[in-house]
């Protein structure tokens, strides 16, 4: 696609501006569109969202049909599989038209087992789809004839809760033991900024009284102490702890921590079995718990083991014992175990050891059991371990097998300490999410639900693989691969390949309704695990961060160069997507190799560096000196210059270019893709599409409801699927 010549983009004004630091000077012409308050600001903004519609005009029937296309794959009215909390069960239900979820609970009765409930599913008549069975039926069994259904309590609704604003998020919730209060906290800007909430279930009524920039949420045991995380106003980091007693306002809350440490966050929680508080402070490669009895809440906070640079830990409680996931022995993780009343590294006994090739990830501790959490030649693994007795004494009893290539699985919701089963969540690039629940006594797994597709959707006609290119130091960079079957002719395909790579952040292979809309045009589309990442543990992040943050983009490039030479797709057609950390990645391999790609498409991109990462006052900046480095030192500076994307722009044929920001985005300012766009106007050589869309009411995830965001995906895929000569 070339750009329409009756539409000419807009040209942002040049404001000269230099930062001179380590013998070198940045040039940053476009610095003043930092200021959000400034009406030019919003009329640049407006007028590239302009140009982006009149580029876009022609495919207003494509984007209609992918719209309409993918609302015909949500199944519209759902609920979600309840789970048992206390007294009650909870699940969520959305309503065809609604944006939003609603969340609701149903009363417990004696017949229920903590695995499974006896009520049935509201709001699908007749859906079979849930295969959830009542008294604990396996799926295909006899379903006996349910009990009367227990009334539904909406607890929340978003659809009300949203009403006159334009974004709405939940954030954390809690409710008490009893079950009669529940503290949340919503967003209303999409800059996650929450604010407190407290409901009294019992009446319906909310409280009077607010609390502004709230985090984690925590009830004590006497359901009366709320305990909350609050974040500075400048970096947005949980950084104070406080105490608020029902009935009495919010003015004599009592600030139990702060962390001063800028690195630090702050997240309060609560073990399984409901006896600690546990207040974790946290960077990006140092933590620290602190636990308070849950039935004291006026009591003073333990302290586990003190933080020393480079050791993560996190804990849980049985039976007076801790058990703690550490990387003190090495960096994939360790469990020990210590007594409460003397948690110090001296008194840890250890239960699984540091292994070089297998990644602890969680470890999911239960009053029978727990579910060793793993990551396994890049895939995870749930391992049983039963307890011998009340003591640490546990043995290896079994695995959750899978039977696809590449899948993704993880702990489902397990809120009962003493259960006999365990849920898991399981999916892949071809299975839809599914919740199973594991019979620890027997090792049998029932499917309790798995998501629905309408519209005609077949699993058998699409397949998916895992391959493994070679990176130019000779690394093998996992690949994951689905396509249609019926639609794949070796060297034809359109490519499409997604890449991430930064945080330890594995790649997770998520089932996905909207994706049929590429692969059943003859899109091959490939995930790539490059390093920087956490797919294959804690080394393969550490050998694309810092000093080593390169390897992530010449893994991405190795993964595309091997995918097209092993004909998995057309060379001349090759789309690649990445977001955030991602879009980094995407603005780098554009620089280093952009005849490679035919377009980019790039969301809410960390594109900037340079200049973000010597602005101590934005957020995030101090904290992730642990990922990128700290360019106050020239080691550091030099090697993040050398691939920062708006830095190394130059006078090149660059490809078609899709690149996505929110005015409200609070952790890759919407300025960083701004800039990155209208610098790059004035290098290309190309008559390639540039375009530029904000989103002006909303932050980093784009549009909250979820009619809205599948219009966000409409306006994509149709940009993909015209540069990729599919329509």
């Amino acid at each position: 696609m070339t750009q329409n010549q009756q539409h000419q983009p807009p040209i942002a004004r040049k404001e000269h501006k230099e930062t001179a630091l380590h013998g070198t000077v940045l040039v940053d012409d476009y610095a003043w569109l930092r200021d959000k308050q400034n009406p030019e600001v919003t009329t640049y903004l407006d007028a590239e969202n302009s140009y982006a519609e009149a580029v876009m005009a022609p495919l207003s029937g494509l984007r209609d049909q992918l719209y309409h296309e993918m609302l015909s794959h949500m199944k519209q009215t759902d609920v979600s599989v309840p789970f048992r909390d206390g007294g009650w069960w909870y699940l969520t239900r959305t309503e065809e038209g609604k944006q939003y979820a609603i969340h609701c609970r149903k009363a417990a009765t004696d017949r229920d087992t903590l695995g499974a409930p006896s009520l049935r599913l509201t709001g699908v008549p007749g859906d079979r789809s849930s295969s959830l069975g009542w008294s604990g039926a396996r799926v295909g069994d006899q379903e006996p004839q349910p009990p009367p259904d227990p009334p539904e309590q909406i607890i929340l609704d978003g659809n009300q809760l949203a009403e006159d604003h334009a974004f709405f998020a939940i954030g954390a919730t809690d409710i008490t033991r009893d079950g009669r209060w529940l503290a949340y906290s919503t967003d209303t800007t999409g800059f996650r900024q929450y604010t407190l909430h407290i409901k009294n279930l019992e009446t319906g009524e909310t409280l009077s009284g607010e609390v502004e920039r709230v985090g984690s949420l925590v009830w004590a045991a006497d359901n009366r102490a709320l305990f909350y995380t609050v974040e500075d106003e400048e970096q947005k980091r949980q950084y104070q702890l406080w105490r608020h007693t029902l009935g009495t306002p919010h003015t004599a809350d009592v600030l139990v921590f702060q962390e001063d440490d800028e690195r630090f966050n702050l997240g309060a929680g609560r073990t399984r079995d409901g006896k600690f508080i546990v207040l974790e402070s946290a960077s990006h490669i140092t933590t620290e718990s602190h636990v308070l009895a849950a039935a004291e809440p006026e009591g003073a906070f333990t302290l586990i083991s003190p933080r020393e640079d480079e050791h993560e830990y996190s804990i849980d409680h049985r039976n007076g014992l801790w058990f703690i996931r550490t990387n003190d022995r090495g960096r994939n993780f360790r469990l020990v175990t210590a007594p409460a009343a003397t948690p110090g590294r001296e008194h840890w006994t250890e239960l699984i050891p540091h292994r070089d090739d297998v990644m602890l990830e969680e470890v999911d501790l239960f009053a029978g059991f727990f579910i060793a959490c793993e990551r396994e030649d890049g895939l995870p693994r749930l391992r049983l371990w039963r307890f011998l007795g009340d003591g640490p004494e546990a043995a290896k009893a079994g695995e959750i097998s899978f039977p696809e290539p590449a899948y993704s699985a993880q702990p489902h919701i397990n809120r009962i300490f003493d259960s006999p089963t365990f849920r898991y969540a399981y999916q892949s690039l071809v299975t839809p999410a599914s919740v199973y629940e594991y019979d620890v006594a027997t090792g049998a797994s029932t499917l309790l639900k798995q998501l629905e597709v309408p519209g005609g959707f077949d699993r058998t006609l699409y397949a998916s693989e895992r391959v493994h290119a070679t990176a130019p130091d000779g690394a093998q960079v996992p690949v994951s691969l689905v396509y249609r079957k019926d639609k794949r002719k070796k060297g034809w395909n359109p490519l499409y390949v997604y890449g991430y790579g930064s945080y330890g952040y594995s790649l997770p292979l998520a089932f996905s309704p909207n994706r049929l809309s590429l692969l059943d045009r003859g899109v091959v589309m490939a995930y790539a695990h490059v390093r920087g990442g956490g797919d294959l543990g804690k080394p393969w992040h550490d050998a694309g961060k810092m000093l080593t943050k390169r390897n992530t983009f010449t893994d991405f490039i190795a993964a595309v160069e091997h995918l097209t030479a092993a004909g998995y797709g057309d060379a001349a057609r090759v789309a690649i997507e990445g977001g955030s950390a991602g879009g980094l990645l995407m603005g780098a391999v554009a620089n280093l190799r952009p005849e490679l790609f035919r377009a980019v498409l790039s969301h809410v991109p960390f594109v900037d560096v340079m200049n973000t990462m010597l602005d101590a006052t934005l957020p995030l900046t101090v904290p992730e000196y642990e990922e990128w480095g700290n360019p106050n030192e020239s080691e550091y500076f030099l090697y993040m210059l050398s691939y920062s994307p708006y830095d190394n722009l130059r006078a090149a044929s660059y490809p078609a270019m899709l690149v996505k920001t929110s005015l409200h985005d609070s952790q890759v300012m919407y300025w960083e893709p701004a800039k990155y766009v209208a610098k790059l106007r004035t290098l290309k050589t190309d008559n390639n599409a540039l375009l530029l869309v904000t989103n002006m009411q909303a932050g980093h995830g784009g549009s909250s409801g979820r009619y809205d965001y599948l219009k966000e995906v409409a306006f994509d895929y149709a940009f993909l699927l015209r540069e990729l000569r599919l329509v």
